[in-house]
């Protein structure tokens, strides 16, 4: 394990007529073995004295690699090597993560997440990109409200872990373009404008004071490709080792928006394009986050619906994973046709509400209100538009690159969205190609684990830099012909029904169990 900072003990000689060198000049010495040049801030320098002399030459210091060179972070009185810590921060639109780990174990000791204290001033980055447009005070705002939050994670960690965050030599932080900036000061219209320039995308470096955070240690900021290729994705990159397999992956995190890296140690191509609020819950009548109440699994037989609910609480709505399971069993059962239109005749349950279709998921006494809960025939349409776009991205990409997804070694799926999810399921509806179970690998919030690897092994930093430099980038609004592609890929699971032959086996053995039923039921 090599950290980003390092800590060691030092006994330094006391000055003496014969040796009159000054602090400065001895605590480099005695560290240049080992690190070579190290750079010492004036902020430290000013501790120097008396704080050698008092402790009689017996200190610790903090050391952090900024990529070139090592710089002081910190002095400290006797041996303090056993306390060392870092943090890996997940900055996203909505929440933001914050790990406290262990540099000396690589143990993560706590770990907390709060709402984006932004989402006040807007709930998606599209209406804060025009809230902060050409107006300083309200970037001001955006800018300040990140802060906030970072420096509130960092003192519920203090509280949970008894360890004073505040001191922490490190810190690594990944979020989006739009976040990146906006933490930064600066304003995010260019990535909203073609060309769609970021203003910066490689950060790199900066003090927790320069940042307004009450962090003594340095702060990285992972890199952005492009306006919707941000530091998450390249921190996701990162925690997949997907520039060091040998083997074609495809790396495809789900929110707000879906970003897809696929490639290996040869090549790397990426292109995001809008996927999430659908996939989310966001834009469906009866649809939520995933939280209590959330409805995040289903079962059909027949007339009989059965729920698993966030909380085990009473249902109140439907998350992304229960209407990725609800779909494909509203298809397997027959209730949905392949255009995802409702079937009247196939079930009881679909009734007719303001003016449309719908298929009634939950009744009243399984709800938190007493009302029925309702699937709606616009719900699907909607729905289905967005997994369409999805796996049109997926299929242009491998396209771009003359591959196929045999071609494909690895499938991972970021995002909390793809952390619940049921493959089958998300493979029934055509969200996910037909690949085996144990190709598809669901990966959580990589943008925080990438934080974390990056934060346990300096060495990864050079890494950044080549993915960078490797990494076309493809904007698929710019396609001509992309929202034709989209046709096909409507259908469920797919218009063209050999791309998933598993699909089309597991629904003749639902319709087989069907007809046994009906037949043991007639005799």
């Amino acid at each position: 394990m090599k950290p980003l900072s390092e800590k060691r003990y030092l006994v330094l000689d006391m000055p003496t007529e014969e040796d009159a060198r000054s602090d400065q000049r001895r605590l480099l010495d005695a560290l240049a073995a080992e690190f070579g040049p190290v750079e010492i801030p004036l902020a430290q320098l000013q501790r120097l004295y008396p704080l050698c002399r008092t402790a009689e030459g017996k200190l610790t210091v903090t050391l952090i690699w900024n990529g070139e060179r090592w710089r002081l972070a910190d002095l400290e009185r006797g041996d303090t090597t056993a306390w060392h810590y870092g943090l890996a921060v997940d900055l996203g639109s909505t929440s933001v993560t914050m790990e406290l780990v262990d540099l000396n174990s690589g143990t993560v000791v706590a770990k907390e997440s709060m709402y984006n204290r932004q989402t006040a001033l807007g709930s998606d980055v599209l209406t804060r990109i025009f809230y902060a447009k050409d107006n300083p005070s309200h970037l001001e705002e955006l800018r300040q409200a990140a802060v906030d939050t970072l420096n509130e994670l960092m003192g519920h960690l203090t509280e949970a872990s008894g360890v004073d965050v505040s001191r922490c030599a490190a810190m690594v932080l990944a979020g989006n373009t739009v976040m990146t900036h906006f933490l930064l000061g600066l304003d995010g219209f260019p990535l909203f404008l073609s060309p769609y320039a970021p203003v910066a995308a490689e950060p790199g470096f900066l003090t927790g004071a320069e940042l307004g955070l009450e962090l003594a240690g340095l702060v990285y900021l992972y890199p952005s490709r492009a306006n919707y290729m941000g530091g998450d994705i390249i921190s996701g990159v990162v925690a997949t080792d997907i520039a060091r397999s040998p083997e074609i992956r495809l790396f495809f995190d789900i929110g707000t928006n879906g970003e897809l890296v696929a490639g290996c140690q040869d090549f790397l191509l990426a292109g995001a394009g809008a996927a999430g609020p659908a996939l989310e819950g966001g834009v469906i009548r009866t649809g939520m986050c995933a939280g209590p109440g959330a409805v995040e699994r289903v079962d059909i037989r027949g007339e009989q619906v059965t729920l698993q609910v966030i909380g085990e609480e009473k249902a109140r709505g439907l998350c992304g994973s229960g209407i990725v399971d609800l779909l494909a069993e509203l298809f397997l059962e027959g209730i949905m046709d392949f255009r995802g239109k409702l079937l009247p005749e196939a079930s009881q349950r679909i009734v007719e509400a303001e003016g449309e279709l719908a298929y009634r998921y939950a009744d009243g006494e399984e709800t938190a209100d007493g009302k029925p809960l309702l699937f709606y025939q616009s719900d699907i349409e909607q729905f289905l538009a967005t997994k369409a776009a999805a796996y049109t991205m997926v299929e242009y990409m491998l396209k771009a690159i003359g591959m196929t997804f045999d071609d494909v070694e690895k499938f991972y799926v970021a995002g909390a969205f793809g952390t619940y999810i049921r493959t089958s399921s998300a493979v029934t509806i055509g969200l996910y190609p037909d690949l085996p179970e144990e190709k598809v690998a669901c990966v959580g919030n990589s943008s925080l684990e990438g934080a974390r690897t990056l934060l346990l092994d300096r060495d990864r930093l050079g890494e950044i830099n080549e993915i960078l430099e490797k990494m076309d980038y493809i904007q698929y609004g710019a396609i001509p012909d992309f929202v034709d592609s989209m046709s096909a890929a409507r259908a469920v699971p797919h218009l063209d029904t050999s791309r998933y032959p598993s699909v089309m086996g597991w629904k003749r053995e639902r319709e087989a169990r069907q007809a046994a039923e009906r037949d043991a039921a007639q005799g």
